[in-house]
């Protein structure tokens, strides 16, 4: 089901030129993130047990419960849900994502979706480094 709203969503974006321009202005976009970094950071400081610091331009919110992200850690905007998964290859993956927060805004919630489950084939992993990332 949420494949199938991101698909179409991306659709709709590649059909209509005045859709994606205005998803893709840079004050949507920036609102975007800065909403979405906005939601991470209450997430992160309401479920966080360690203490939430900056690496590498992430906000990294420790200690999460394992329900609260996805696989080890998920970067919503630029703020890092993780339990313990900390390395320094990860915060450069992770920092990526944050990077293309920055570029899409809310727009990277469909694309994201819509690249696929397989980390192999999602684009936005492939670019932020599936080693770094610790997929094998």
């Amino acid at each position: 089901m949420v494949q199938t709203v991101a698909s179409v969503l991306v659709t709709v974006g590649r059909v209509t030129p005045g859709a994606r321009m205005l998803v893709l202005n840079p004050v949507v976009v920036r609102l975007g993130y800065l909403l979405v970094t906005a939601v991470g950071l209450a997430w992160g400081a309401l479920l966080s047990v360690g203490r939430i610091e900056e690496s590498g331009g992430v906000i990294v919110a420790r200690g999460c419960p394992s329900w609260a992200f996805g696989r080890g850690g998920t970067t919503v905007g630029a703020v890092y849900i993780t339990r313990f998964n900390v390395s320094h290859d990860v915060l450069e993956h992770e920092a990526v994502h944050r990077a293309q927060w920055q570029k899409y805004g809310l727009a990277l919630l469909p694309l994201y979706l819509a690249a696929g489950p397989d980390a192999r084939g999602n684009r936005f992993e492939v670019e932020a480094g599936l080693t770094k990332g610790g997929y094998r």
